[in-house]
């Protein structure tokens, strides 16, 4: 009897773990579609975007040409100003190898802009050899783009946000930079536990701490500097064949 009931609740047992990981699966599945979905409506986003510009490149040559027989130089060069800044804004947004990265570069591009903030990229490597894959990086990104936008949306005055994007021997090092609201000296040890959150900030306080939890297991570095004028988050991510000398 009593064996009868040991192998019971081991049965029991086996099958509760069973499920529990079954569950663990089916939302890592839902997760990963749901982002797999968000990516090609932002890829679909940026490549409607691409036509666009080459059409409108197209007309503004024709006006860019009449100014040119016209000797309207001053003009032309005010003309060209806003379309010049767009196109280089765009153009590094576009230099990662990671298709998915590009796109929500740009979809982060056109939400900020959208709400009055300047969104500069800074791309200084084409991120060919990460150890990271496009899921984890993608959603480390987003957290923390997320995160500058409501601290800029807080301020008064002018809005700033800076992606850059460079790589030293062994590492890709990715800064987001703001010029929202600093971050305390007493809030810095604390920012990437879980459930923290300063008093103006919205949501449930998990986005850094997801952020800080993805770059550790990519065998990573996250810290955040803030001074008086900006604050910047910075992580490393390893390239391949160098995690596994971590």
């Amino acid at each position: 009897m009593t064996i009868s009931l040991i192998f019971c609740l081991i049965v029991v047992a086996i099958l509760v773990g069973c499920v529990i990981i079954l569950v663990r699966t089916v939302k890592k599945m839902q997760s990963e579609r749901e982002f797999l979905e968000d990516r090609i409506k932002q890829m679909t986003i940026m490549n409607n975007k691409l036509r666009a510009g080459r059409h409108d490149y197209l007309n503004n040559m024709q006006i860019v040409y009449g100014m040119v027989e016209l000797g309207e130089y001053d003009e032309l060069y005010e003309f060209l100003k806003p379309m010049y800044k767009d196109v280089m804004k765009t153009g590094k947004a576009l230099k990662t190898s990671i298709p998915a990265v590009n796109a929500l570069l740009m979809a982060k591009m056109e939400e900020a802009e959208g709400a009055g903030i300047d969104f500069f990229v800074e791309v200084k490597s084409n991120l060919s050899d990460t150890a990271i894959s496009d899921w984890d990086l993608c959603r480390i990104l987003s957290n923390l783009i997320d995160n500058a936008i409501r601290a800029v949306s807080e301020i008064d005055g002018g809005k700033k946000i800076t992606v850059d994007i460079s790589e030293d021997r062994g590492s890709y090092i990715f800064r987001i930079i703001d010029n929202g609201v600093k971050i305390s000296d007493s809030d810095k040890d604390k920012i990437f536990n879980p459930g923290f959150t300063t008093k103006k900030s919205e949501g449930h306080g998990m986005g850094l701490y997801i952020v800080s939890k993805l770059v550790a297991k990519n065998g990573g570095n996250v810290n955040l500097t803030s001074d008086r004028d900006e604050k910047c988050f910075e992580f490393t991510i390893s390239k391949k064949g160098e995690s596994m000398w971590k």
